[in-house]
C-alpha cells in the first residue's frame, strides 16, 4: 500500500493499492465488485492505453484552451481546407455491418441502473422495442466510482443476456422481477465519457486515467468477446469531440483495443456525436479520421446548444435566446443537421437525429400533447433524411418508430445546396423571465440529484441531464455577463437572479408538499446559485470523478 496525491482535487495524500507496476487504485475504491473487473489483463490494457495515449490527450485539451482563447478574443469557428483529402478524396466508410443498418429509434439512459438497462433493451408493455439502446457513462450518469463499476457490470450482463433485477415487495405492490430476453434485445451501444473527464480513482504513473479510456477498456475486454461470439457488433458512442485530431486520437484507441483481442480492424464500430460548434465545421474531417470504425454521426442537439453558448460566450451580438426557443428550425441548427446528413450519406455512414426529451406527463392531456410533439419532431427528422432518432423514455418508442417506416435512408441525399452553410448561431429571439425561471429550476433540481449520485432527472415533464443543466447555467451566465434586459424589462443582475432562485425554491417546496427534505433542497439551491453566479465561466460542471473516501 502507498499514498498518492490525486490531481485536480484537494492535495491530500490518499491510500492506494498497487495493481501493477505504476498502476494504483485508491484503497477505498478497491471494492469486491471493482476487483472482479480489474483483472491483471484489464489492468495491463488500461496501462497500455494510458501510456500510449495520455500525453496526446493532454495536448488536445490544451489545444481546446488555445482555440477558446481565440474565440473569446473575437474569432469564430471556421471551415477548414476545402481541398484536403478528407473533403475531396473518393473515400467511403467501411461497409456497415448488418446489425447497424436499422437504427430507426435509439433509446438512452444511465448504464448504472440495472432496471433502466433492462427496460431500454426490452419490449414495452405495448410490444414496442427500440432498435438500439445506448448505455450511458456520460451525460445521464454521474461518474461516481460505484456508478462506473455498476455500469460495467451491467454492460457485461447485457452482452451475456443474463441481466436481472428484482424490486422488493412494498405495501400495495408485490415483488417484481425484470429479466432480459437474449433473443429479443435492442442492439447494445456504450457511450464512454468525453475527452475532458478524468477518472480520479485509478492512476497510471501517478496521473488519473482518462474516464473514457477506462470505460472503453473495461467494457471492451469484458463484453466485446461475448458480442463477437454472438455475431453482434461491439458498438460505441463517443461524445463532445471538438476537432478532427480528437477523432484521430479516439481512432488510435480503437486500433489498440482491436489489437488486444486480435480481431480485424473495423470489428469495433463507433458513432460520434457532433454536439459542439467547432465540430460542426469539421464533420467531414472527423468522419474521415474514423472511416475504418465509423458507424455514423449523430446530431446531438442539446449539447450543441450548450456549446454554441460556451464557444461564443463573449460575443455580444450572439447572446442566445431562451433555451426552449432554440429548436432545429433555427437556421444554424437546421443547417448543421442537413450538413451532417449530406456528408454521412455521401460517405456511406448513418446520420442519426436528436433526442425527444419528454417524460410522460401525469394526465392524458399532457401525454397526448407530448406525443403529438414527438411525432411532429420525428416526422420532420425523417423528412430531412435522418436514418433514425433518439427518445429518452420507452413510452415514446412506438410514436417515434412510426415516423421512420424504412430501415434506413442511406440512399437519401440531403436537400442542402451547399455543404458549407452558415453555422454560426444568431442572437435574436425571446429572453424572458419564464426562460430564466426554467434555467433556475433545472439548476436546483439537477444539483439535488447530482449530490445523490444521480445524473439525470425527470423534471417538469422533461428528462434533464447534464447537457440541459449545462445549457441552463451557461445561458444564465451569458445573460449576466452581457447585462441582458429581459423582454419584460427586468435587468438580469446577480441580485435579480438570486431572488429568482429563492422564489423557485419556495415554489418547489409547495409543489413537493410537506414531506420534502427542505434542508437538502436548500443545499441544492445554494450550490446551483453559486454555480450560476460564478464570475468566471466554468467550462464544464465537472472535469473529474470524485475520489472515493
Amino acid at each position: 500500500m502507498s499514498t498518492q496525491v490525486v490531481e485536480g482535487h484537494a492535495a491530500t495524500a490518499r491510500p492506494t493499492i498497487q495493481l501493477a507496476e505504476g498502476v494504483h487504485i485508491l484503497e477505498a475504491a478497491h471494492t469486491a465488485r471493482a476487483a472482479e473487473l480489474l483483472t491483471p489483463e484489464a489492468v495491463s490494457l488500461l496501462a497500455e492505453l494510458s501510456r500510449e495515449l495520455e500525453p496526446e490527450r493532454r495536448q488536445l485539451l490544451e489545444a481546446r484552451k488555445t482555440r477558446q482563447a481565440a474565440f473569446d478574443a473575437g474569432e469564430v469557428p471556421k471551415y477548414l481546407d476545402r481541398q484536403s483529402e478528407a473533403v475531396q478524396g473518393d473515400w467511403k466508410v467501411a461497409p456497415l455491418p448488418q446489425d447497424l443498418l436499422r437504427r430507426r429509434v435509439e433509446i438512452t439512459g444511465p448504464v448504472n441502473s440495472t432496471k433502466m438497462v433492462i427496460n431500454m433493451l426490452s419490449r414495452t408493455a405495448d410490444g414496442n422495442r427500440a432498435d438500439c439502446a445506448m448505455l450511458d457513462f456520460e451525460d445521464s450518469m454521474k461518474p461516481s466510482w460505484t456508478n462506473v463499476v455498476d455500469g460495467v457490470h451491467n454492460v457485461v450482463g447485457a452482452a451475456e443476456g443474463t441481466l436481472r433485477h428484482v424490486e422488493q415487495a412494498r405495501p400495495g405492490r408485490p415483488e417484481k422481477a425484470y429479466q432480459l430476453d437474449p433473443n429479443d434485445m435492442a442492439l447494445i451501444m456504450v457511450r464512454a465519457r468525453g475527452l475532458h473527464l478524468d477518472e480520479s480513482n485509478i492512476l497510471v504513473d501517478g496521473t488519473p486515467v482518462s474516464g473514457g479510456l477506462l470505460d472503453l477498456a473495461l467494457t471492451w475486454l469484458h463484453a466485446a468477446p461475448e458480442l463477437i461470439e454472438r455475431n453482434k457488433t461491439p458498438k460505441y458512442y463517443i461524445p463532445k469531440v471538438e476537432h478532427y485530431l480528437e477523432a484521430r486520437w479516439w481512432n488510435k484507441a480503437f486500433n489498440l483495443l482491436e489489437a488486444k483481442l486480435k480481431v480485424p480492424v473495423g470489428t469495433l464500430r463507433a458513432t460520434f456525436l457532433i454536439e459542439t460548434l467547432p465540430a460542426a465545421f469539421q464533420i467531414e474531417e472527423i468522419l474521415y479520421e474514423l472511416r475504418e470504425h465509423a458507424a455514423g454521426l449523430n446530431v446531438g442537439r442539446w449539447d450543441k446548444i450548450f456549446s454554441d453558448i460556451k464557444t461564443l460566450r463573449f460575443h455580444k451580438d450572439r447572446v442566445m435566446a431562451d433555451r426552449a426557443s432554440i429548436g432545429m428550425n433555427r437556421p444554424w441548427m437546421k443547417h448543421y443537421a442537413m450538413r451532417l446528413i449530406a456528408i454521412c450519406h455521401n460517405r456511406g455512414a448513418s446520420a442519426l437525429g436528436g433526442m425527444a426529451a419528454f417524460t410522460p406527463g401525469r394526465d392524458p392531456e399532457t401525454r397526448q400533447a407530448q406525443t403529438d410533439k414527438v411525432e411532429a419532431d420525428k416526422r420532420w427528422e425523417y423528412a430531412m433524411g435522418h436514418d433514425g432518432c433518439w427518445v429518452s423514455h420507452p413510452y415514446f418508442i412506438g410514436t417515434a418508430m412510426k415516423a421512420f417506416p424504412r430501415d434506413n435512408q442511406l440512399d437519401v441525399m440531403s436537400a442542402l445546396d451547399d455543404k458549407y452553410p452558415d453555422l454560426l448561431p444568431q442572437g435574436s429571439g425571446p429572453k424572458t423571465l419564464i426562460g430564466l425561471r426554467t434555467n433556475v429550476r433545472v439548476g436546483i433540481a439537477y444539483l439535488e440529484g447530482w449530490k445523490n449520485d444521480i445524473g439525470c432527472i425527470a423534471w417538469d415533464n422533461l428528462m434533464e441531464d447534464l447537457a440541459t443543466l449545462e445549457i441552463s447555467r451557461a445561458q444564465t451566465w451569458q445573460w449576466l455577463h452581457h447585462e441582458v434586459t429581459l423582454d419584460d424589462g427586468n435587468a438580469v443582475t446577480p441580485e435579480f437572479v438570486g431572488s429568482v432562485f429563492e422564489e423557485e425554491l419556495r415554489r418547489i417546496f409547495e409543489e413537493l408538499g410537506p414531506d420534502v427534505d427542505r434542508a437538502a433542497w436548500t443545499q441544492a439551491m445554494e450550490a446551483a446559485r453559486d454555480l450560476f453566479l460564478q464570475e468566471d465561466f466554468q467550462e464544464f460542471l465537472s472535469l473529474a470523478s470524485d475520489p472515493v473516501t
